[in-house]
């Protein structure tokens, strides 16, 4: 219906730095993140960030590769042609047609949250469109271990954003809401996505406000976080990636579960697979790997 409110919808964003001059840099790197719900590219002048971008993925991986790298690039004077290298990464890893290479998002996460928490981080939950990671490191953000849920909506980002539609909450609004109850009600018996659906509309006709279904609904996708991340040491610092890293209805559910505070940082939570990918692009820059200058 035209008109009708997207209440799914997160806000895009994009950032350039004021402080780096570009054009002293040995090697300008592109990291490209493609996942089944958002898109990240980050540029990256000789191990330092320059330029990112963040947007919702689209029905086309490749299209979707190349607006998050062109929108990243709009605000910088950078021309792509100077690109040296670019790793693409994330569901759509192999759909990057300006990718020289592609890795995992296991391994780019773990990089990338490695860069932007600090090299003390050694557990790593990233908490993707689809799927669920836990991921042990070491101090250069070398995967030592990974576990990862099965293949299912329940508790990740595409999850919150069918719970936030059929509620009529704006997703970005769902954590604060969430805590606009007098006391925590019990966690939905299910997180699957249509179950919890199903499960949530009868209880709003049973009586529930909307703050106790979204509260119940929350503590539900922490406790299924958790039932992850218990399966692997969690050691500190711990770090959040993704866009769940920003919902607070489920990371302060969380953190008494797993008895200790997240790291902070300053950066978007959801840049840090494609940060990954561009750093790993200037270590092969490093190691002679370069595109040839094209004039």
């Amino acid at each position: 219906m035209v008109g009708e409110k997207e209440f799914w919808k997160w806000t895009e964003s994009r950032w350039v730095s004021q402080d780096t001059d570009w054009t002293d840099a040995r090697f300008i790197t592109a990291g490209i993140d493609v996942g089944s719900v958002s898109s990240q590219a980050v540029i990256i002048a000789d191990g330092k960030i320059i330029a990112y971008s963040n947007m919702r993925t689209g029905s086309n991986s490749s299209e979707s590769a190349r607006k998050s790298l062109d929108y990243a690039l709009s605000q910088t004077d950078i021309p792509e042609h100077r690109i040296d290298y670019c790793v693409g990464t994330g569901y759509g890893r192999v759909n990057v047609p300006m990718a020289d290479r592609t890795l995992t998002e296991i391994a780019c996460h773990a990089r990338g949250a490695n860069f932007i928490y600090g090299p003390q981080v050694r557990t790593v939950l990233d908490v993707g469109g689809q799927d669920i990671k836990a991921i042990e490191c070491d101090e250069n953000g070398k995967v030592l271990n990974f576990i990862m849920n099965d293949k299912c909506a329940a508790g990740t980002g595409r999850g919150m954003e069918v719970f936030a539609d059929m509620l009529g909450i704006p997703v970005t609004e769902i954590g604060d809401i969430s805590f606009k109850v007098k006391e925590d009600p019990p966690a939905v018996s299910n997180t699957c996505v249509v179950y919890a659906k199903s499960e949530a509309t009868g209880l709003l006709r049973k009586g529930w406000s909307v703050e106790d279904v979204v509260a119940a609904y929350c503590r539900a996708m922490a406790e299924r976080i958790y039932s992850i991340l218990e399966k692997i040491t969690i050691r500190p610092e711990f770090a959040v990636t993704g866009g769940m890293a920003k919902n607070k209805g489920v990371i302060n559910r969380l953190i008494p579960l797993i008895g200790m505070e997240p790291a902070r940082t300053n950066w978007d939570t959801q840049i840090a697979g494609a940060v990954g990918a561009g750093l790993f692009a200037y270590t092969l820059c490093l190691r002679g790997r370069a595109r040839r200058r094209r004039i």
